[in-house]
């Protein structure tokens, strides 16, 4: 399977690469406008094909798949462009930016019939996913920052999202109503609180950018248990007593982060063109929108029990 990596910054260097350039079955290529970038890269990873840029690579050769990883703004112009020419698409979080950038993208990728995923590694990080088994009826997600106050807009969607997609795949009924409250100081954004609720359970989401620790925790609670994962790294389990668990030095950080089955899942959606989940990514854009919008316009805003919202994997607000 041939696959082009669009930009070459931390995250592909630290999460993917490490993770697709051992496997036998992938012919890599790389592109970046950096060339000094573009040949460390390619000697790091002894990856041999290299292109300056997009329009380059997909002129020297096809490709069944790519994986972008390019700065946000950058991520409609190149999206389209690879959804146009047929080829499956693995974008870094978020898709777009804006709400409507994302929608029309997720509609031109669904018209054209090609496969388009978004990197939410937490869907498939192993500590995660077995909390999907738990009975729970309170999910309270922290992710903070240590004086890292920043504009809403790029608060959110590059960084608060993975919250609100980690709750919504938690949900285990689907979401009634929805709570958003924000922190806003000389127009940068200090703190985020979101609320989602259904029958029989209430999901919160949290951050604070000007914490005193860069951090992340997840609690499931229900049925007398309480379930803690801390940092992606530490499992905590609790019925009146607690046992500590941590991530046994022989798992790679790839895998315990997710990062090893997300790549797997979006290659067998190549080989099967396995449809755009395009419920799911509107879902959470749509949320992060309207975080956006509070935070920018201070006026607080409550999704009315009764609203259609869809939970799990295919949650949607109409």
């Amino acid at each position: 399977m041939r696959i082009l990596m669009v930009g070459l910054g931390d995250i592909a260097r630290k999460a993917y690469l490490p993770v697709l350039s051992r496997r036998g079955d992938l012919d890599i290529h790389l592109t970046t406008r950096n060339k000094v970038v573009l040949d460390e890269v390619g000697r790091e990873f002894r990856i041999v094909n290299r292109h300056a840029n997009v329009a380059d690579a997909l002129s020297a050769t096809s490709f069944d798949a790519a994986f972008v990883h390019a700065a946000t703004p950058a991520h409609g112009e190149l999206v389209r462009l690879l959804i146009e020419q047929g080829i499956a698409t693995f974008v870094d979080k978020p898709l777009a930016d804006t709400f409507a950038e994302t929608e029309a993208l997720v509609t031109l990728a669904a018209a054209r019939g090609t496969p388009l995923v978004l990197g939410f590694n937490r869907r498939f990080a192993p500590d995660y996913v077995a909390l999907r088994a738990v009975d729970a009826n309170l999910i309270v997600m922290e992710k903070h920052r240590h004086r890292q106050p920043d504009l809403p807009r790029r608060v959110v969607f590059d960084d608060f999202i993975h919250v609100v997609d980690t709750l919504l795949s938690l949900s285990p009924a689907p979401v009634r109503r929805r709570t958003i409250e924000t922190h806003v100081v000389d127009d940068m954004l200090h703190g985020i609180t979101l609320t989602l609720a259904g029958d029989g359970f209430t999901a919160i989401g949290m951050m604070h950018r000007n914490s005193g620790l860069d951090e992340e925790r997840l609690d499931v609670m229900g049925g007398g248990m309480r379930y803690s994962v801390r940092n992606l790294a530490e499992r905590v389990e609790a019925q009146g007593t607690q046992s500590v668990k941590r991530r046994p030095d022989w798992i790679s950080v790839g895998r315990q982060r997710g990062f090893e089955a997300m790549c797997d899942d979006f290659l067998i959606a190549v080989r099967a063109r396995r449809p755009v989940d395009a419920a799911a990514i509107l879902a959470t854009h749509a949320i992060c929108e309207a975080i956006v919008r509070h935070a920018e316009t201070h006026i607080r805003e409550e999704v009315p029990a009764g609203a259609d919202c869809k939970g799990g994997s295919n949650q949607q607000f109409i």
